[in-house]
């Protein structure tokens, strides 16, 4: 998946709901600078930024990651086959991990699960609302919570408020691969981001 896609779809959204980069601002915490620049660039922010964008915006983060072709599934199931999860390949705006999305077409979900592989050099620290549960698939996993470091190897789990500062990277000779589910409340689509108020 283009990560160009991405940053196109943050600004439509926005424009199309009439909210101006400083009511986004507000909304999520991220500053109007940065969200210009994510807006301008070719290539998307880290998922918990991303996560806080589509709040802000009153959608869910895997509205972030659809493209025009794609169904969505307003029903209580819905199934993504093997072949069509939305992949997008690390880069450095990525923070060195691919992530793969499992459940971009279901709406009014309350959890988010992707598959994601961590680089070896892992940086940037996190922290965000609601919980998240980890599941190691494949290789090794160096996990940072607050101030503790834990290493999970395959078959591992771990299930932690993601209020704390957390991070995460590789360990060993190839890059591990860790199922991860997002959980956060219902995105109420009666936003107060839909006030009318002109976009930038």
């Amino acid at each position: 998946m283009d990560e160009k896609l991405i940053t196109r779809t943050i600004r439509t959204l926005r424009k199309k709901n009439k909210i101006s980069l400083d009511k986004l601002s507000k909304l999520s915490g991220l500053s109007p600078g940065y969200l210009s620049k994510v807006e301008r660039s070719e290539k998307a922010p880290p998922l918990s930024t991303l996560d806080k964008i589509a709040l802000a915006l009153g959608v869910e983060l895997s509205d972030l990651l659809r493209e025009d072709s794609d169904v969505v599934e307003d029903t209580q199931l819905a199934i993504v086959r093997k072949n069509q999860r939305k992949k997008v390949q690390a880069t450095g705006s990525l923070y060195g991990y691919d992530w793969e999305a499992l459940a971009f077409n279901k709406s009014g979900k309350n959890m988010e699960p992707f598959i994601l592989s961590p680089a070896f050099d892992e940086k940037t620290i996190f922290h965000h609302e609601g919980e998240e549960f980890m599941y190691v698939l494949e290789g090794t996993h160096e996990f940072v919570y607050g101030d503790k470091t834990y290493i999970l190897n395959e078959g591992d789990s771990i299930y932690y408020d993601a209020c704390v500062p957390h991070t995460g990277r590789s360990l060993g000779e190839k890059k591990a691969r860790v199922l991860v589910v997002t959980y956060s409340y219902k995105r109420n689509f009666h936003h107060p981001a839909y006030s009318g108020e002109e976009g930038n």
